[in-house]
């Protein structure tokens, strides 16, 4: 299946998932990044997650920037993200979402360093 096949067959739980991005991103946003190569989807039978590389001054982790589906899932794909972001050079993940995730993640290993916050101006 292609890229652009999965991203659609994916289409569902990345529009879920932008529910709670603070009006960020549309599918469409997501996908053009994803085919231009600027974030990677991560495509699973029951669920999917799309990572992007923040290269800091510092330091450069793999991000998640969203992940939908049923949670097992999502939990099997973190050690094959975690390999490849390791081979583009990056020496940690991070994520940000819902508070549920913490306890979700944390019995994975992560644990919280920030908390992101919004305000309308």
């Amino acid at each position: 299946m292609s890229l652009f096949d999965e991203l659609h067959r994916c289409r569902g739980w990345i529009e879920d998932a932008l529910e709670y991005s603070g009006g960020t991103h549309i599918f469409e946003d997501v996908a053009r990044d994803v085919l231009a190569g600027r974030m990677q989807l991560w495509p699973a039978p029951r669920g999917c997650a799309v990572t992007e590389i923040v290269v800091y001054p510092r330091k450069k982790v793999l991000h998640v920037f969203l992940a939908g589906g049923e949670m097992d899932q999502l939990i099997e794909m973190i050690d094959s993200a975690a390999s490849w972001g390791r081979a583009q050079g990056c020496s940690g993940m991070t994520m940000a979402g819902r508070h549920g995730w913490a306890r979700v993640l944390g019995k994975q290993g992560w644990r919280p360093v920030m908390t992101v916050m919004e305000r309308g101006i």
